[in-house]
């Protein structure tokens, strides 16, 4: 895994060891911030469950001016911590040790871009966009790109929640959807 675009393009990353987590793929990180490169430049990037800090990184390497990186686990805080002092971000990055609800609840500035992929097999996206919901971090600007191995699910969850789908994409066994918040 490495940065793909920007000023630490090329850095190799850490990642973390066993099946717990699963890396995004880079041709689906680099289809990603093709589709943001309009954005991303001087935006805060919140990587709500960040593993290896992948995405936030690559974020701030493509001119964000600053990542938060949440993840509960502390064997991947560590991992970031590597990545994070590997890629010279140090200034740019904050990290976040807990879960995401607390995380969430904890953050003051308001988000330009979330990304937002947990266990495929859990709750957490639902959780996560429930408290967004109702949160002020986020506003109508705010955009939200959700990781997800069932998106018919996804869609039912969501589907009384004040967030449109702008735009949805398919790669392998993963789908990208990519929301906003409506009033």
């Amino acid at each position: 895994m490495r940065i793909i675009g920007g000023k630490a393009r090329g850095t190799k990353l850490y990642t973390l060891q066993g099946t717990f987590t699963r890396p995004t793929l880079d041709r689906v990180k680099e289809s990603i911030f093709n589709i943001i490169q309009n954005y991303i430049n001087e935006t805060i990037f919140l990587d709500l469950f960040s593993g290896s800090g992948a995405i936030g990184l690559e974020a701030v390497s493509r001119g964000a001016k600053k990542a938060i990186l949440c993840d509960n686990s502390k064997d991947a805080i560590q991992i970031i911590n590597k990545n994070v002092q590997k890629t010279h971000f140090q200034d740019y990055v904050d990290i976040y040790n807990t879960d995401f609800k607390n995380c969430l609840k904890n953050i003051k500035e308001k988000i330009d871009i979330i990304y937002i992929d947990p266990p495929y097999q859990s709750d957490f996206i639902l959780k996560s966009l429930e408290i967004l919901e109702k949160s002020n971090i986020i506003n109508e600007k705010t955009k939200i790109i959700l990781e997800t191995d069932n998106i018919q699910k996804i869609l039912n969850q969501i589907k009384n929640l004040k967030f449109e789908i702008i735009d949805s994409r398919k790669y392998g066994i993963a789908y990208i959807i990519f929301l906003k918040k409506t009033t």
